[in-house]
């Protein structure tokens, strides 16, 4: 692949780059031409990577294309602290069994986007260092940050404000963090705004142990599916990169049409003309086909993202029930609504699914089924429902 100039490099990454700490140094680095080692580190409390998180994974991907190394950090010593990002209250600690599961889960998940070639990809366990750590060592290595600077940071202002706990352990996981790129020697790192504080304290401390500090990009963030808070499994409101094809164009064809722009720009590579305010304005509908159809050829190629393209036209534009709508087994020959729809969404909560029957979300043939409790009999053949206007579900006895 032809090199390209830091300048070009830096400019198709700004497309959804919030803020760089700093630019001269970002230049400067891509300018000496030497391999950059990117860290990229996961906590593995939840294995859940979603556009989102995939906004960072492919920036790092176009710089692993022009020969930079990702360096894959598991988290599966610090998680088992738990990274108070974001958390009004402690997270529960996992098990090393399910931090083992969970680490699986996210390396099949990156892999969709990151190149996997050992000359860009490396994958590291923090527990590499932090296991043979002494505990002089880490006292050592505490002794370096002062109270104010970790109760700086604004989730635990927010803690103090609303009299909720702040375990000592939690003030910890900013250290480590930070401390990980002192091991990783990281040159640079792509986070979120809600990781800078930690990223900064990397910085930190590789200018006390005498290495060049890591250059920190800060990524684009978009709301959810729903227009309203940033996505979550929680709220339901995510394109998982674990989604079918069918539910990934499903849930971006169901997105407000004021998101429509902003998720041309983070989630695709269209150019920003094909989808200006003008032409979005005339026809929404086409323009969040068009979205739909970006996104499941970016991550399942041309033709998966024409077939599904066509299977929206066919149920929704020409009225046609799927006849390869997703089969559940129920394990039983007859069932209670909600209990047949924990087996069709199971990424949703009790609350969540009991919201939709009682909208009449939920239908069999023109029947709205409102009663979370109406007992349905499942013919050998299958019941078919439907879930909201886009997915279909096929439910078997057994």
């Amino acid at each position: 692949m032809e090199r390209k100039s830091a300048d070009q490099i830096i400019s198709e990454l700004s497309r959804t780059t919030d803020d760089v700490f700093s630019s001269e140094e970002l230049k400067t680095r891509l300018t000496e031409g030497a391999s950059l080692r990117m860290k990229y580190g996961v906590d593995l409390t939840a294995p859940l990577l979603h556009t989102g998180h995939a906004v960072n994974l492919w920036m790092y991907r176009e710089l692993q294309e022009q020969g930079h190394k990702v360096v894959f950090l598991l988290g599966d010593f610090t998680t088992q602290i738990g990274d108070p990002t974001g958390r009004s209250k402690t997270r529960p600690v996992l098990s090393k069994d399910e931090i083992e599961k969970n680490a699986e889960e996210f390396m099949r998940q990156v892999k969709m986007v990151l190149l996997d070639d050992p000359a860009v990809f490396e994958v590291r366990r923090n527990s590499e260092w932090y296991d043979k750590m002494s505990p002089g060592e880490l006292l050592s290595l505490m002794s370096t940050v002062t109270l104010d600077r970790l109760l700086s940071r604004d989730m635990f202002q927010k803690r103090m404000k609303e009299s909720l706990p702040i375990y000592t352990h939690e003030l910890i996981y900013p250290i480590l963090q930070g401390y990980d790129s002192v091991m990783l020697k990281a040159d640079l790192t792509i986070v979120g705004s809600d990781q800078l504080f930690n990223e900064m304290m990397g910085r930190f401390f590789q200018e006390k142990f005498n290495q060049r500090p890591q250059v920190i990009v800060t990524s684009t963030l978009t709301p959810g599916i729903d227009g309203k808070e940033k996505q979550s499994k929680s709220l339901g409101n995510y394109i998982g990169l674990g989604h079918s094809p069918q539910d990934k164009f499903g849930r971006a064809m169901s997105i407000p049409d004021t998101l429509i722009a902003q998720y041309f720009k983070v989630y695709t590579k269209v150019p920003f003309e094909e989808f200006a305010l003008d032409k979005i304005e005339k026809d929404p509908m086409e323009l969040k086909k068009r979205l739909a159809y970006e996104l499941v050829k970016r991550y399942h190629g041309d033709a998966t993202a024409n077939i599904e393209i066509e299977r929206f036209t066919a149920t929704f534009s020409r009225k046609e029930v799927p006849t390869d709508a997703p089969q559940v087994s129920f394990g039983a020959e007859r069932g209670t609504v909600i209990e047949i729809l924990r087996k069709c969404l199971t990424d949703k909560s009790g609350t969540q699914l009991r919201q939709l029957i009682k909208e009449g979300a939920i239908r069999h043939g023109e029947d709205a089924l409102t009663d979370a409790t109406q007992t349905l009999e499942l013919p050998p053949t299958g019941l078919l429902l439907r879930a909201g206007k886009r997915n279909w579900y096929l439910v078997i006895p057994n």
